[in-house]
C-alpha cells in the first residue's frame, strides 16, 4: 500500500507564494522508479493536470513559467512551488504517478488565492 499525503496549501494573495509537498509512504516503495505528476480540482471543476517530472518536467500551459516541480528521492517526496499566484489556481491540489494514476489519491491540500 502507498499513502500519499499532500501538505504545505494555505490562503495566500493574489501574486504571493506557496510550495507544497507531496510524501510517499509505502513499505516496499521505490518512489525514485516512478514518474510523478501535481494534480489539481478547482471548485466545481474537473481534476486536472498541473506538472509532472519524469526526468523532464512538463507543466500546463496556464501554470507554465510559474510553478516548478521538483522531487528528492531521499525523502520520497515531490514539491510543487508556485509563484505569481493567481485566482484561477484556487483548487485542492494532489499528487499521483504520471502519465498513469497508479495509487489512491490522497486527501490533497487547499490552496486558496484571494485578496
Amino acid at each position: 500500500q502507498v499513502q500519499l499525503v499532500e501538505s504545505g496549501g494555505g490562503l495566500v494573495q493574489p501574486g504571493g507564494s506557496l510550495r507544497l509537498s507531496c510524501a510517499a509512504r509505502g513499505s516496499s516503495f521505490v518512489f525514485s522508479i516512478y514518474a510523478m505528476g501535481w494534480y489539481r480540482q478547482g471548485p466545481g471543476k474537473q481534476r486536472e493536470f498541473v506538472a509532472s517530472l519524469n526526468g523532464v518536467a512538463a507543466y500546463a500551459d496556464s501554470v507554465k513559467g510559474r510553478f516548478t516541480i521538483s522531487r528528492d528521492n531521499t525523502k520520497n517526496t515531490l514539491y510543487l512551488q508556485m509563484n505569481s499566484l493567481k485566482p484561477e489556481d484556487t483548487a485542492v491540489y494532489y499528487c499521483n504517478t504520471w502519465p498513469e494514476v497508479d495509487f489512491s489519491w490522497g486527501q490533497g491540500t487547499q490552496v486558496t488565492v484571494s485578496s
